[in-house]
């Protein structure tokens, strides 16, 4: 039974927009809706999912907070795509992205996109549009952190330049 009793729907002022494309593992995407939720973030699944998201694998997952997600589900990243107003503000993380996440210049309601666990983001969505592929540095000798890790990374920059930006107008 897919997830009827937790609708997809949109914030109205989120920190900002995570869009997981194509997620492989439900706990994974698990803990980037729980750092959504904390953050007051939406989150945005790019079909196709390598799970099934059912009201049995969330409550299963403890992701009894699902309820509070702002959250939608594209069927394809044109889909997505369509819903995003300004494609400035769309920053998509990856390895190979060619400037520091730390030199980014964020705003509220910037929208962070992570490709899958296995491969990152397809070179055909970072060569669309001119993409913005950003990296986080990591001068210790790993490819890669977790997903949910690299998510909550940028989520939180994004927090910290926004309420730094708010402090200084006050």
């Amino acid at each position: 039974m897919e997830l009827s009793s937790f609708q997809q729907r949109r914030h109205i002022d989120p920190l900002c927009r995570v869009v997981l494309i194509e997620p492989l593992i439900p706990e994974n995407t698990g803990n980037v809706a729980r750092t959504c939720v904390g953050t007051e973030s939406e989150l945005h699944l790019v079909d196709p999912l390598g799970f099934e998201l059912t009201e049995k694998r969330v409550k299963r997952a403890g992701l009894d907070y699902w309820q509070h997600l702002h959250w939608s589900r594209h069927s394809s990243v044109e889909a997505w795509k369509k819903q995003v107003p300004d494609r400035s503000r769309v920053f998509y993380i990856e390895t190979s992205g060619t400037r520091s996440l730390f030199d980014a210049d964020f705003q509220r309601g910037d929208w962070l996109v992570f490709g899958k666990e296995t491969s990152g983001l397809d070179s055909s969505i970072l060569s669309a549009d001119d993409a913005n592929a950003w990296y986080l540095p990591m001068p210790g000798k790993t490819r890669s952190l977790n997903l949910s890790n690299s998510v909550a990374i940028c989520v939180f920059e994004i927090m910290r330049q926004v309420e730094h930006r708010s402090a200084k107008k006050v």
